[in-house]
């Protein structure tokens, strides 16, 4: 098997079969990395670090060292991520360091931007094919979400995920995970947030456990959407600004009047404050 013992999947398989969702948050430095690791064991909980193509730009292979070793280290299942590589050089980054053994746990491979399916999994296939012989699976996003996050592209014309069409696309792409499009967006909500749980329904009946569903664009979520999605079969959940935004301020405003490491101290305790609130709220707390 491809992708025996990885940990992506080994979470998202044991959260979905036993209903509860994993919290995929998006890590910036090594202070949300540790806030998150340090949240999840006190909460027993699994969780994903999950990073953007922007972060891993920066950072390149030490910074995903640093995450893994975290990761790794912990004394709770800990995976890590790459959301939304859209481009090639950021595609060529995450890979080219696999191969040299930095190895993210998962990717996201984003072709949503395409015009039609068949053009997405002509994007993601050959990208798929080289992270699958790396032992690495592959998320995909089926329809496009509106908005934009962390120096992402900007799409505006949303398209809803076609249940019908999302076995063909999975094996067309070969990608293992799927992020579907069900009024979903990414940024804020301008208007209260009307979900399609009757496309997660589908999606479920359609892949019977194989195929994790991951949610995107939760900024400002109410708690009753996120576990309704959780009811109706999504595993893993992407969080971005709920905890980076209070942490970001917190430090900007410590750091002109604490020690510096007084200030990343609090700073960090914001984000893992958040991160155990979803650990709790998403049912995963204990789990580990």
């Amino acid at each position: 098997m491809a992708f025996a013992g990885n940990r992506t999947l080994e979470m998202l398989y044991k959260a979905q079969r036993e209903g509860y969702g994993i919290l995929s948050q998006a890590c910036y430095d090594t202070n949300c990395v540790v806030g998150l690791v340090r949240a999840a064991e006190r909460c027993k909980s699994p969780a994903m670090i999950m990073i953007f193509p922007v972060t891993l730009m920066y950072g390149k292979g030490p910074f995903l060292q640093f995450c893994v070793t975290a990761a790794r280290e912990a004394s709770v299942p800990i995976a890590v991520h790459l959301d939304h590589a859209t481009d090639a050089e950021h595609l060529e980054l995450a890979l080219g360091l696999a191969e040299e053994g930095i190895k993210f746990d998962s990717i996201m491979v984003d072709a949503s931007h395409a015009d039609t399916d068949e053009e997405n999994i002509a994007i993601a296939r050959p990208y798929v094919e080289r992270a699958t012989k790396l032992g690495i699976p592959v998320e995909v996003e089926l329809g496009r979400l509106e908005g934009g996050e962390a120096g992402l592209r900007m799409i505006s014309d949303a398209k809803l995920t076609n249940p019908q069409k999302a076995k063909e696309f999975i094996e067309g792409t070969g990608a293992t995970i799927l992020a579907p499009s069900i009024g979903n967006l990414h940024g804020k909500y301008i208007n209260p947030p009307n979900f399609r749980q009757d496309i997660l329904q589908h999606l479920g009946d359609t892949f019977e456990g194989t195929v994790p569903i991951c949610l995107h664009g939760t900024d400002e979520l109410p708690d009753a959407l996120f576990q309704e999605c959780i009811k109706n079969g999504v595993s893993k959940i992407n969080v971005n600004s709920w905890a980076r935004d209070p942490y970001a301020k917190v430090l900007g405003e410590a750091l002109l009047t604490k020690p510096f490491p007084d200030a990343v101290d609090e700073a960090t305790e914001v984000f893992a404050a958040v991160c155990e609130r979803f650990y709790r709220l998403f049912g995963s707390a204990g789990r580990a």
